[in-house]
């Protein structure tokens, strides 16, 4: 059976700091309301509504994030760059002979058009899923493994049955995604292709 390899997409295929910073502040100038953009992508991964959550009322925030989203190609995407490694990443998983999918929280068509931008062609993209809910596509696609930098993307692999290999490039420091459950923590994506090769005739 061909390997299936997802992996996750902001912080982990792509450094979306400076796009979401300016998106933020965009924002911030658009709507009238305060927004510290600098503090807001330190804590990337999680939902869009979960950030919006901290300045908005709750009433507000599905507008908002409309919104945000509707900004966002504009704004965020010739701004963000690929994380280091990323594009060897997908091709070692082809080059394996197998399969690289995204499964992400970010929302799907933004998604998309932020690997566009990049040159980066997975065989499939996933999106508006967190934490737990990722299971869902890493078991459709039967994903072997989970690569992510976020504790929700090792609780995402977990919940799969998927080996979650974590990459210390997003905001939880190596020791907390060991914690969580990670069964592999990298310093960057740099590293896993000779992870992959390392892996693959221990699977077999």
């Amino acid at each position: 059976m061909a390997l299936t390899v997802g992996f996750d997409l902001d912080m982990t295929l792509i450094d979306s700091r400076p796009g979401i910073r300016a998106c933020y502040q965009a924002l911030s100038e658009r709507t009238g309301t305060y927004i510290d953009a600098d503090l807001a992508v330190t804590r990337l991964g999680p939902p869009l509504a979960e950030e919006l959550t901290n300045w908005f009322p709750a009433e507000e925030v599905g507008d908002v994030a409309d919104l945000y989203r509707e900004m966002y190609p504009s704004i965020a995407i010739a701004a963000t760059p690929a994380m280091t490694g990323a594009g060897a990443a997908i091709a070692a998983v082809r080059e394996a002979g197998g399969c690289a999918i995204v499964v992400t929280a970010k929302y799907e068509p933004n998604a998309k058009l932020h690997l566009a931008h990049l040159g980066i062609e997975p065989d499939a993209v996933i999106g508006d899923l967190w934490a737990e809910q990722k299971a869902e596509a890493l078991r459709e696609h039967e994903a072997a493994v989970y690569v992510g930098d976020h504790v929700g993307d090792v609780r995402g692999a977990r919940t799969a049955g998927a080996l979650s290999v974590a990459v210390a490039t997003g905001p939880c420091p190596p020791e907390e995604l060991r914690a969580a459950g990670a069964d592999v923590v990298l310093g960057d994506l740099t590293e896993f292709p000779g992870w992959l090769s390392d892996y693959r005739p221990a699977r077999a």
